[in-house]
């Protein structure tokens, strides 16, 4: 797992260009096939509009991690069909309409039902650069992550605000993309409020381990709490909110801008 892998370049640069602008990195999520395959790339595009990083989901029927939005867009995405392999056939669509770095979020029983090694060719086959990986404890299961690391893609693991200090130094040395810290313990989903609870203290502590960026998920819905989130963090990642618009047959071009330059610091 060393910096020379194609995949950690591509992120790292992703994140010191934002940084450089004075902002966090962008980095919304869209579980793979929703709301249908079709359609789903259009979602893309919008998204990739401002995106420096692109999170895309392979739905999974026991999302244990998922909040309800992001499960009924997984449920949703496998009653039309999407599959493991469909959803990585969709990524290789997307990569060829954009050099932003992708990272694929699966839980484990997924590569496993393809194969470890298999699963691996083929997210290099479709450009992907890195997984995040959220059941996969970095002490319990080499494998996955060695093999990421032998195909040239980042692997990213998460921590939250109840990981214990010796936790957060496992997993933040283990990173090799970016450490994906959850604002609260529990699923994913927006959130009524903005504030960062135990966050910068859990941050403050990761940066005392972490060899990467550090990016912030689970709860951002609008700009007041991508900015909250960006004066603390070097990515925000933003995924239910933009699947609630969907739901609500909105546009998302104003919410991915709204939520775009409020990733930028004072």
């Amino acid at each position: 797992m060393t910096p020379a892998n194609p995949g950690v370049q591509r992120i790292r640069a992703a994140f010191a260009r934002a940084q450089a602008e004075n902002r966090a990195a962008f980095i919304p999520y869209m579980t793979g096939g929703y709301p249908d395959p079709a359609r789903f790339l259009a979602v893309c595009d919008q998204l990739l509009r401002r995106a420096d990083l692109l999170e895309i989901g392979i739905p999974y029927s026991d999302p244990l991690g998922d909040g309800p939005t992001i499960q009924r867009a997984g449920e949703q995405a496998l009653n039309a069909g999407t599959s493991t392999r469909g959803t990585l056939d969709l990524v290789r669509r997307v990569r060829q309409t954009t050099q932003t770095p992708i990272v694929v979020m699966t839980y484990v029983n997924p590569i496993y039902a393809v194969g470890p090694d298999a699963f691996m060719r083929l997210c290099v086959e479709s450009g992907v650069d890195g997984l995040i990986l959220p059941d996969l404890p970095p002490d319990q299961d080499l494998e996955i992550a060695d093999l990421a690391a032998a195909h040239g893609l980042a692997v990213t693991f998460l921590i939250a605000p109840t990981s214990t200090p010796s936790r957060v130094e496992l997993v933040a040395q283990a990173c090799t993309g970016f450490l994906y810290a959850a604002s609260v313990a529990g699923v994913t989903g927006a959130r009524e409020s903005a504030a960062l609870g135990e966050v910068p203290a859990m941050l403050a502590l990761a940066r005392q381990h972490a060899r990467t960026p550090v990016a912030v998920g689970f709860g951002v819905k609008d700009a007041a709490t991508a900015t909250a989130v960006a004066e603390v963090a070097d990515g925000v990642v933003v995924g239910s909110a933009f699947i609630d618009a969907i739901e609500g047959g909105h546009d998302l071009a104003p919410l991915v801008d709204l939520i775009s330059d409020g990733c930028r610091r004072a």
